[in-house]
């Protein structure tokens, strides 16, 4: 592959490649391999790489982003996160079609705009990435191109999961019922951030969760849980799963 072509696509990941032969092994397609005669030489090992660094930060945002969602919900996401339709979209939007290196029958074929093979491309690329710069390099690409981009989407589908009794999506709802339930139904919880820190692909934010009690003339505030997470909604879900399990132990 040309020099600047490599540099484009780096600069659209990012990323300065020390070992630039890795970036030209990812986007190496099997037909081109097949064709030259190099069949062990394509991005095929390099996916397989590639699913498995995808499918643990995947794995591990999610559980620092949904603190209050279980296996199953979390499984779920992370098959969206992770499947050929999405991956395959990053690439498209990447541009990484343009820099395949594809045998001459399946150039023909439309190789450059099949979701399936933009997929399988993006998988090596980021395998790429991590055997080059190591699992910090790779984990901010992840980031910013995988999972912020359907995140409004995740949040939505966690924000409809409330059950007042059981596996709780929303603590911060269920924690108002229980207040209502419990006969304190004049104290409002208040979310407050206390900090904010990291860079924009890595947030962390600690929110203060205050009882607010009383009407203007005698109101009163207490501070019932703190709760951290790489979003403010993540860390006012975990202030609010804090408050809620403490005090329904000692109001039940």
């Amino acid at each position: 592959m040309a020099k600047a072509a490599k540099t484009g696509l780096a600069e659209r990941l990012g990323y300065k490649f020390r070992d630039a032969k890795l970036l030209d092994l990812a986007l190496t397609h099997s037909s081109l391999a097949f064709e030259a005669g190099t069949a062990s030489e394509s991005n095929e090992r390099m996916e397989f790489v590639g699913d498995a660094v995808v499918g643990l930060i995947v794995a591990e945002s999610l559980f620092q982003r949904f603190p209050s969602l279980g296996e199953g919900e979390l499984t779920r996401m992370r098959a969206l996160l992770v499947s050929r339709k999405h991956l395959g979209e990053v690439g498209a939007r990447l541009g990484l079609g343009e820099y395949l290196q594809l045998g001459r029958g399946e150039e023909q074929s439309g190789g450059r705009k099949k979701p399936a093979l933009m997929a399988n491309a993006m998988e090596a690329v980021l395998a790429a990435v991590y055997l080059d710069g190591g699992l910090s390099a790779v984990q901010e690409i992840v980031e910013r191109e995988v999972v912020l981009p359907k995140m409004p989407e995740l949040e939505r589908a966690a924000g409809e999961q409330t059950h007042f009794g059981g596996v709780v999506g929303d603590y911060k709802s269920a924690l108002q019922e229980l207040l209502q339930a419990r006969g304190v139904g004049s104290a409002v919880a208040r979310y407050v951030t206390a900090e904010e820190s990291g860079p924009d692909h890595r947030k962390h934010f600690r929110v203060e969760l205050m009882l607010v009690e009383g009407d203007a003339a005698s109101k009163k505030e207490t501070l019932l849980a703190v709760g951290e997470g790489p979003t403010k909604k993540a860390a006012q879900q975990k202030a609010a799963e804090i408050a809620f399990l403490e005090l329904r132990g000692k109001i039940a």
